[in-house]
């Protein structure tokens, strides 16, 4: 009796051992996965956020709940994500702030951009486009830059604030022409753009998306697109680094992270998901029409990638002198 007792118990310890983290790894996902959006609903980052989150949950059989938490240049949503149990059921997107934000903010900020995290994968690079009303009776860099020399500091140009991508964009192009626009800073890209569109500004770096669309009614004038190369959805319009500035190359973009205690497998099941979403032919038209690029990475790449960020707008800040909020 003794000895079927314990045999009984060598079975049951096996079965309970089968039990451990890697049979609960492998079950995952059995509930909806937050994604933390640090933006408001509706915008670029928003949209890309659902198209992925959408396939993603098809793909895995649960929800991918989209939840909006904007503020403070993203400080409230990633924040939101930092403290979350790292149990591989809330993820969040982060853009450039996440790599701006240490550096204008240090201390102050309630958590480590760095230590904090897990990256999971980058989602897309999004090229700006240099647009100009045209009242300002610019149509090229050059001419803009021209402009500028001859009425020093009378071409005004609008962005989403201090610090932001938009800002940084056009305080680089200032530094490397040698030339002082006045800096009108707003809220949001809507009212930036219906202000630059409405002539009580000049000019304005600008998403594909929001800046296209003016620029194809004639309301706006194209000037130049800030990637390395020129857009799929606006090649006729050269580059900045084409215009005569060539060590400009400026893209904005969207990643995934997950907390940092959120277990290996999990993080690399996440970013194989995020791979297959946006690599599908659904999300990929939408990303055309948004005139954004998918790109897909491993957590290591985007890893290695947030690095090399950070360093470069290190130098740009450097360079420019440019401020935060």
């Amino acid at each position: 009796m003794r000895r079927l007792s314990m045999q009984w118990l060598a079975v049951a310890v096996a079965g309970l051992a089968g039990w451990g983290p890697a049979t609960a790894h492998a079950e995952w996902p059995d509930k909806p996965i937050r994604f933390i959006v640090p933006y408001p609903a509706g915008g670029g980052t928003d949209i890309v956020a659902r198209a992925v989150g959408k396939k993603m949950a098809e793909n895995l059989g649960q929800p991918v709940i989209i939840e909006n938490r904007p503020g403070a240049s993203t400080i409230i949503g990633t924040e939101a994500v930092a403290r979350a149990e790292g149990d591989g059921y809330t993820i969040g997107l982060v853009t450039d702030s996440h790599a701006l934000n240490p550096i204008f903010f240090g201390q102050k900020l309630s958590y480590d951009s760095v230590k904090d995290f897990a990256p999971v994968s980058q989602l897309v690079f999004v090229p700006f486009i240099l647009v100009a009303n045209p009242k300002a009776q610019v149509s090229t860099v050059q001419e803009l830059i021209a402009a500028a020399k001859a009425r020093p500091g009378k071409i005004t140009y609008a962005s989403i604030g201090n610090g932001t991508p938009h800002y940084l964009a056009m305080e680089w192009v200032k530094a490397l022409a040698d030339i002082d626009l006045t800096h009108v800073p707003y809220k949001g890209v809507a009212p930036a753009l219906a202000d630059v569109v409405g002539g009580q500004v000049d000019v304005m770096f600008t998403g594909m998306s929001s800046g296209v669309p003016h620029m194809r009614s004639g309301r706006l004038k194209g000037l130049a697109v800030s990637g390395k190369e020129r857009s799929a959805i606006a090649p006729e319009i050269p580059t900045v680094a084409e215009s005569g500035l060539k060590e400009f190359s400026f893209m904005t973009w969207y990643g995934v992270v997950a907390p940092a205690s959120t277990p290996p497998g999990i993080v690399g099941r996440l970013s194989k998901e995020i791979r297959k979403a946006l690599e599908s032919p659904e999300v990929k038209e939408q990303f055309v029409k948004l005139g954004v690029e998918g790109a897909p990475s491993t957590p290591e790449e985007f890893g290695a990638f947030l690095q090399r960020e950070s360093a470069h707008y290190q130098h740009i800040i450097k360079l420019t002198g440019a401020k935060g909020e």
